[in-house]
């Protein structure tokens, strides 16, 4: 790959680029939020994403023709330009083995174990019971933990739990 900062770079040398990259301006996150119409009321969505300033966008480019999936789209919330891909067969299938093959050096990597276990598990079909849904409740719970929520984890816990009294 070329980019007009640089000369041509080998697959590793950009493998390992990439995951430094995302060390960086990377996030693994996933969210949990209701959803009446699941069986089990709420929904589990795992996102890879990259954030970048737009005068900078040709390393979003780069992430998009490496990965072979996502898509790039402004952010409002920060006013800079996002990568991301939310399907779980490419999370599952090309970016959580990039980041097993070229690991992250930062605290980080405990943050992409846990989505790494989340996007399996899902993959499984954990995430449809009860059950399995408590337990990748416990592991997201741990994630980011000075991020911000958009549920509340009393509601999601009493609600699986009133479904576990009940039956």
């Amino acid at each position: 790959m070329r980019s007009d900062a640089g000369p041509v770079f080998s697959r590793e040398f950009l493998s390992a680029y990439i995951s430094g990259y995302a060390d960086g301006e990377g996030c693994f996150s996933i969210s949990i939020a209701p959803r009446a119409t699941l069986a089990v009321g709420w929904e589990v969505r795992p996102s890879f994403s990259v954030s970048q300033n737009q005068d900078r966008a040709e390393v979003l480019q780069v992430l998009k023709a490496y990965f072979g999936c996502g898509s790039i789209r402004p952010d409002r919330s920060d006013k800079t330009l996002k990568w991301e891909t939310r399907k779980l067969d490419e999370l599952v299938g090309r970016v959580v083995p990039h980041f097993v093959r070229y690991p992250l050096l930062s605290a980080k990597q405990l943050d992409f174990e846990r989505f790494a276990i989340v996007c399996l598990r899902m993959a499984d079909g954990e995430h449809r019971s009860r059950l399995g849904l408590i337990s990748i409740a416990s592991i997201v719970r741990e994630m980011n933990p000075g991020g911000k929520r958009r549920y509340n984890a009393d509601e999601l816990w009493s609600s699986l739990l009133r479904k576990q009294v009940k039956g």
